[in-house]
């Protein structure tokens, strides 16, 4: 059971370990483009490449799912990035109970979005845990963690696809557990839980009046999605890549500070200066700062808001 991109790999493992998969589960087909034209999860595109069974049901409460279910007597679910919380009636199918990947190392960040909450927060390390699913969010019994370093420089979309390979090689170790009767679960400890929501476009606009650290934090962890924005004016700005520069200002955060060359874009924030390094206008391409300066001049004093 799994929707996007981040199951697809997943998937490929189960293919290639030659783990008969029964049925893939995955959500409807969504309007997707200027067309509005149904398009398939990534998850149904993979599967029907490899000839497996595609069930898309609207709710996974839905009596004829159930049955279909039951039918197939598995031995078990392998749950990731579906979409939908599995209700007991469920999860008590598979004669082995039902694992889900998750992309953080619960009880930490548990919820939709751990990945771009674990950059948005300044984590170093962050990782998978394979979990035996329960009814509650990210809440079961916890059968193997990888871990995994998070990069200075990288962005939700980088560690995105680095966990997602990450919880190929989970799966594969926890199916070999089940081969071999070693199945260990340790629950989790719910006074050591933290949640990461799901984020919002708003929450890609900065704020100025944070430190320069936070600031870049924000922008590693919503990138692609929503987005690092501000405003110039009127005119909203998105803002991709970025540094932190050692020099100390007086100046109200978000003010655009004298570069040392017309080719630099400094910002004053609550705390340390920012580098912009590659900006979009409202209307454009994604631009290095130097290319992005010669056809917009933003004069020291310029506040950013």
């Amino acid at each position: 059971m799994g929707t996007p991109e981040f199951a697809v790999p997943s998937l490929e493992a189960l293919h290639s370990g030659a783990y008969p998969v029964l049925a893939v589960v995955t959500q409807p087909d969504r309007p997707k483009g200027r067309g509005r034209k149904p398009a398939p999860p990534p998850v149904k595109a993979a599967a029907l490449q490899h000839e497996y069974p595609v069930v898309q049901p609207s709710s996974v409460r839905e009596p004829a799912f159930l049955e279909e279910m039951n039918h197939l007597a598995p031995d078990l679910f392998v749950v990731i990035a579906y979409g939908h919380i599995l209700p007991k009636s469920l999860l008590d199918i598979p004669r082995l109970g039902a694992v889900n990947l998750h992309a953080s190392l619960l009880p930490a960040y548990r919820g939709s979005a751990p990945i771009q909450r674990a950059l948005i927060n300044g984590e170093t390390e962050t990782g998978v845990t394979a979990m035996m699913m329960d009814q509650g969010m990210d809440t079961g019994d916890i059968l193997h963690v990888e871990r995994l370093s998070i990069h200075p420089d990288d962005t939700a979309g980088i560690l995105h696809d680095r966990l997602s390979e990450l919880s190929a090689d989970a799966l594969l170790k926890v199916l070999e557990q089940f081969e071999a009767g070693t199945v260990r679960q340790v629950p989790q400890k719910d006074a050591d839980a933290s949640y990461a929501p799901m984020l919002r476009k708003e929450d890609g606009h900065i704020d100025w009046h944070k430190s320069a650290e936070e600031i870049r934090n924000l922008i590693r962890g919503v990138t692609p999605w929503p987005g690092a924005f501000t405003f110039l004016e009127d005119r909203r700005l998105k803002i991709f890549r970025v540094k932190p520069v050692g020099i100390e200002t007086d100046q109200p955060p978000g003010t655009v500070l004298q570069g040392y060359s017309e080719e630099e874009l400094l910002v004053a924030t609550g705390s340390g200066v920012l580098s912009l390094l590659e900006i979009q206008g409202a209307s454009g391409k994604k631009l290095w700062i130097a290319d992005f300066l010669r056809g917009c001049t933003i004069p020291p004093g310029t506040v950013l808001r």
